[in-house]
């Protein structure tokens, strides 16, 4: 098949941010498949177009942060979904795939597989507007209508949708029923994060003087309103007021991420027990996590945010490490029924740091962890086994629409 592939943020190993899209892509190339990325580069720069192991990308320069404002933002949706349009319309395929978020991906999807004659695929990887709407950000009744109405455009344009979590499949479903749904995770790396040598992993000990042979429990990913990151700064608290070994490094960025340093300061934890990091690339991330005892994901105790498919939770089982999540839900069920990590009370950050500092010093408990951990990552999640997945939704959708192609004009 030739695929036209829309992500508005994609990445690649060098870049900081989720790989599921390149990951995607060149495995689908290595099964024959030709494959065309549409994206953005968020830094600015040139449009151009670069090949990843196979996929050639089209980037569009494209400038965007959290940091900017509302309609900052949204002009920078605009101009991606007309951009991308007149792009995909332009290229040869088999099938359009676009993958959310922001939702307005859709648009472009939808008119180039029209244009095309094509099967259109989408893929929700966080359930708009509905999260929005339960965290409070989207309140104007005009905009919360004009969102329920994109969400449905999608879903009913689609041959088939791709959810990232159980909770997403069904909010698509409850949404329009008839909208044939599958899920497929996000993924465990396993060649990316396990194959990091002991050897750097001491240099990595021995370089950070703070750490040494210290219990670490590491945050890698977006400090934004969604993460509620501060929850782990509180905890740390009362963490280091009954054991002042372990330490904690947050490597991320976010608009929170000033206030979650400003918080770790006024406690009197900077740079003592907790150590705050600018984002990094995919790439460095295999050495933290080789180098840390425990990973960890939160989220604000807010029920709709229970249903996301975090990276930093599958990368924490590529690297056989435990994970800790202030959250119910799937991933939450995982954990107790694996025992590959802790599930923490959402709200209660004391009663969580005195769990972590009970369990980051109990070596029977963490190798127990660890070996469930690495189990989900081998048997449920490896990313070839979700690739596979992947792949035979794209197939079915394309041989459900005759396998009909249409050629660049």
């Amino acid at each position: 098949m030739r695929i036209v592939y829309i992500h508005q943020y994609y990445c690649n190993p060098g870049m900081t941010g989720g790989i599921r899209s390149y990951e995607q892509a060149r495995r689908l190339v290595a099964r024959g498949h030709t494959v065309d990325v549409i994206t953005t580069d968020i830094e600015g720069g040139a449009r151009r177009v670069t090949e990843d192991e196979g996929v050639t990308v089209h980037w569009f320069p494209i400038p965007y942060s959290n940091h900017m404002s509302y309609a900052r933002r949204l002009r920078a949706f605009a101009e991606f979904m007309v951009l991308a349009t007149a792009k995909a319309a332009r290229l040869r395929a088999d099938l359009v795939f676009a993958t959310s978020t922001p939702l307005t991906v859709a648009v472009p999807g939808v008119l180039a597989a029209k244009l095309r004659r094509v099967p259109f695929v989408f893929e929700v990887r966080d359930l708009w507007p509905e999260v929005p709407i339960e965290m409070g950000a989207l309140r104007n009744p005009i905009a919360r209508r004009l969102a329920c109405g994109l969400a449905n455009f999608a879903y009913r344009n689609a041959t088939e949708v791709v959810a990232l979590s159980p909770g997403m499949a069904a909010g698509v479903t409850a949404r329009r029923p008839q909208t044939k749904t599958a899920m497929i995770p996000n993924a465990a790396d396993l060649e990316l994060f396990s194959g990091v040598r002991p050897e750097a992993v001491a240099a990595f000990r021995k370089q950070h003087r703070w750490l040494a042979d210290r219990p670490l429990i590491v945050y890698t990913g977006a400090l934004g309103a969604v993460n509620g990151v501060e929850y782990l700064v509180r905890a740390a608290r009362r963490m280091r007021e009954i054991d002042p070994g372990p330490q904690v490094l947050i490597v991320g960025h976010g608009r929170e991420w000033e206030s979650t340093r400003n918080l770790a300061a006024a406690y009197g934890l900077l740079d003592t027990t907790v150590h705050m990091w600018e984002k990094v690339p995919k790439a460095d991330l295999p050495l933290i996590l080789a180098a840390s005892t425990m990973s960890s994901s939160f989220v604000r105790p807010i029920r709709a945010l229970w249903d996301n498919s975090a990276n930093k939770f599958f990368d924490a089982l590529a690297a056989s490490r435990p994970i800790a999540v202030n959250y119910g839900g799937w991933q939450a069920d995982l954990l107790r029924e694996s025992g590959a990590g802790l599930v923490l009370d959402p709200t209660d950050a004391d009663e969580a740091g005195k769990l972590l500092a009970d369990r980051l010093r109990d070596g029977d408990w963490l190798r127990r962890a660890r070996s469930a951990a690495h189990r989900l990552a081998v048997e449920r999640f490896a990313r070839d086994v979700v690739f596979d997945q992947f792949e035979t939704v794209l197939t079915r959708a394309y041989a459900g629409a005759g396998g009909k192609s249409v050629g660049a004009a």
